[in-house]
């Protein structure tokens, strides 16, 4: 890994030449493309550098290649050319445009719904972006994934990130009215056990507390009957096929609700569970200008008033 000891002392047109160098594996053509000399451009890379402790390009006399240290250099050279970038225009001394392709990761069941629908909206207003997105209910390490954007649908736990809440988040347990009619509603978190009840595999308790104080749990896994599935959608779709009670997130089930299609099940008791909608990006990264008009847009899209609310 690469020590910066004085990034303060870094020249913006080094960093510049040697992306620039980096993606052209040619020094003296990055250099002729930013104005500079063959010799100018090869002193420059020199001095970056001896700053930096490491050398970013390996030279011959036929030809020139990344080394290890330029490329785990090379993205956080970007960063600060766009952080430059960023910081000229907030000053009016010129305008930022978002660039470069955006990966991003989230749970299919919420994408489906909330996402791919404003996608198109978001490309026309930002042509240079390209999205790589990644959805699944199963969760992706955001730093060994390389990603820049993350959607989460619980709290924040993992120190190495950093956020912005999209939106809040209630969950309530459900059912079809068909499947209430053929196997009686429960009145009180005991009387779960004796249904089929629908969650993922690793799902963990969740505790009840009623009006009065009293309390019980919602645990599929201590259950008698218990249907196991890996993907939000799907657990609504068996839900109101009647398979059984589930543990649902309002932006899920809101319209069901509403329609009847799905009842809510011990109604009198509030769910501890400190979820909510989190948009986050590991804490080493530098917020991007991509990442912020994400980010941006999926706040005034979906979390300034969310439909679910």
């Amino acid at each position: 890994i690469i020590r910066i000891f004085n990034i303060m002392s870094m020249d913006i047109d080094s960093i510049r030449l040697f992306v620039l160098a980096a993606e052209k594996l040619n020094i003296s053509g990055a250099g002729q493309e930013l104005g500079m000399a063959p010799a100018v451009a090869s002193n420059r890379l020199a001095k970056l550098e001896h700053i930096l402790g490491a050398d970013l390009l390996h030279r011959s006399t036929r030809k020139v290649s990344l080394s290890l240290e330029g490329a785990e250099f090379l993205p956080f050279a970007k960063e600060i050319l766009a952080q430059e970038k960023a910081g000229r225009a907030a000053l009016g001394k010129g305008s930022v445009e978002a660039t470069g392709t955006l990966r991003f990761t989230a749970p299919a069941s919420f994408s489906q719904l909330y996402i791919a629908p404003i996608l198109p909206d978001f490309l026309e207003r930002h042509p240079g972006v390209n999205l790589e997105l990644r959805l699944s209910d199963g969760r992706y390490d955001l730093i060994e994934g390389s990603f820049d954007l993350a959607l989460r649908n619980s709290a924040i736990e993992d120190t190495s990130l950093k956020g912005r809440k999209l939106a809040s988040d209630k969950r309530i347990l459900c059912a079809s009215p068909e499947y209430l009619a053929k196997n009686g509603t429960p009145f009180h978190p005991d009387d779960l056990m004796d249904h089929q009840l629908i969650s993922f595999k690793d799902m963990t308790p969740r505790k009840l507390t009623g009006l009065n104080g009293e309390t019980g749990v919602f645990h599929p896994m201590s259950a008698k009957r218990r249907l196991i599935l890996d993907d939000g959608l799907n657990q609504k779709v068996t839900t109101l096929a009647g398979a059984g009670i589930s543990l649902n997130s309002m932006w899920s089930i809101h319209q069901e609700l509403r329609e009847g299609k799905l009842v809510q099940v011990l109604s009198d008791y509030e769910i501890d569970d400190t979820s909510a909608l989190w948009l986050l990006y590991p804490k080493s990264n530098v917020l991007t200008t991509k990442v912020r008009v994400f980010i941006d847009f999926l706040i005034e899209r979906i979390g300034e008033n969310p439909i679910w609310l």
